[in-house]
């Protein structure tokens, strides 16, 4: 329904591109107002300027910790309310450990972890005094399985789906659901750091989704009746575990 979202404002990081772009495409179509939160100045005021003045840019690098903390507050003073956080922003490393950037390493698990528990943090006292919102976290199918070739990668989406469960346990009274996506391989940026043997598998047996097959879980999630808390979806190819 064009309206199912109407009169909400949603606020989605990494929305430049891939996940992030197709959530902020479904919920403009479901009458939202988003802010985009990206770094990437150039691309995120061509994808604003390209849907409207519902699509609002805010340039963060979430990796810097003053920047971050100021996401919640400058996106308030942008739309006045925030009633959906997508915590969709995160970097990927994948390979053998032993062959590992221990900096790539930091960096990933900052973002991947660290930023998307501030962001929550952040964003709950403005949640808590309305008495209500959304919040869902992109995770990742590893997070369910102990992927061999991704170790790193594997053990943030581990941790993050953990945050999910135990503070959606704690702000549920206050009217607040918090839920996570935990796709498959999805055909996005990240992948370019995929081993290629792995991607040219995936790729030769269809085993990749659209971010757009992502975001319409995600418009279902935010739109079911307010006494229903979709908790995690793990979605994925049907012939990925081939």
């Amino acid at each position: 329904m064009a309206d199912e979202l109407g009169g909400k404002v949603a606020v989605v990081t990494g929305a430049a591109s891939g996940i992030g772009l197709a959530t902020t495409d479904a919920l403009l179509a479901a009458g939202s107002r988003v802010v985009l939160v990206d770094r990437d100045a150039r691309a995120l005021q061509a994808v604003c300027a390209a849907r409207g003045a519902c699509a609002m840019p805010l340039v963060i690098d979430l990796l810097d910790p003053a920047a971050c903390a100021a996401l919640v507050p400058r996106a308030l003073a942008l739309a006045g309310q925030i009633d959906i956080l997508h915590a969709n922003a995160g970097l990927y490393v994948g390979g053998d450990l032993v062959d590992a950037d221990t900096a790539a390493i930091d960096r990933m698990l900052n973002l991947n972890i660290n930023v998307v528990m501030k962001n929550v943090h952040d964003v709950l006292p403005h949640m808590i005094g309305r008495k209500t919102g959304d919040i869902v976290v992109t995770s990742s199918l590893a997070a369910h399985f102990p992927t061999p070739w991704e170790p790193v990668y594997a053990a943030s989406k581990w941790a993050i789906n953990c945050f999910v469960q135990t503070v959606r346990r704690q702000v549920f009274r206050h009217g607040i659901r918090v839920g996570s996506v935990s796709p498959g391989p999805v055909v996005s940026a990240l992948l370019a750091d995929w081993p290629p043997e792995k991607l040219q598998e995936a790729k030769a047996s269809g085993s990749l989704m659209e971010a757009s097959e992502v975001a319409e879980v995600i418009r279902f999630m935010l739109t079911r009746p307010r006494g229903m808390t979709i908790r995690d979806v793990v979605l994925m190819p049907s012939n990925f575990d081939l």
